[in-house]
């Protein structure tokens, strides 16, 4: 087994640490991984060899997924520079972003009552996804500058974009079932 357990996502994939990962490799590079750890590989191995083929699947797929979905990747990318995100602890956000949450949280539900909830939905569906690509161009520019000042963006840019990821699949659930 080669990959080695004390890698960064990125080391374990072979990729650099940025915030654009081509994800089309990194779906190439979880497959080369995934065929030389699974466990069906070491079905007569030891136990310990069995364990840690386990451990490395685990780790593989924690990694592919993390680095495939951009909010995901966001917070790992600043976590290796020492950012905590501080879900429960900080509550701080930009007022004027809160308030767009609440309004489009109202508007979520006034969909419930639409005569034509799904072209409402879809409508909806299309802005937040708008706002999270905004959001994600944000966060790309503001790591980029690699200042305490823009790390601070970046990480209020993920936060931000949690909010908008979580919207989104509100949408989807709502969306099941109006169906």
């Amino acid at each position: 087994m080669h990959p080695a357990p004390g890698k960064n996502h990125f080391e374990l994939f072979g990729l650099p640490a940025t915030f654009d990962v081509d994800t089309d490799e990194l779906a190439v590079r979880y497959r080369e991984l995934q065929r030389r750890v699974h466990p069906d590989k070491f079905a007569n191995a030891s136990d310990q060899d069995r364990r840690l083929s386990l451990q490395m699947t685990a780790l593989v797929n924690e990694g592919f997924h993390t680095l495939k979905d951009p909010v995901r990747r966001g917070r790992y990318l600043l976590s290796l520079r020492g950012i905590d995100i501080g879900d429960e602890t900080d509550t701080t956000m930009d007022p004027a972003f809160l308030l767009e949450q609440m309004e489009l949280r109202e508007e979520l539900e006034e969909v419930r009552q639409a005569v034509n909830p799904h072209k409402q939905l879809a409508e909806l569906a299309s802005r937040i996804e708008q706002r999270l690509q905004d959001k994600i161009g944000y966060f790309r520019r503001a790591f980029a500058d690699d200042t305490p000042d823009g790390t601070g963006k970046a990480r209020n840019a993920v936060r931000e974009m949690q909010f908008l990821e979580k919207m989104r699949r509100e949408i989807d659930n709502l969306e099941e079932e109006l169906i």
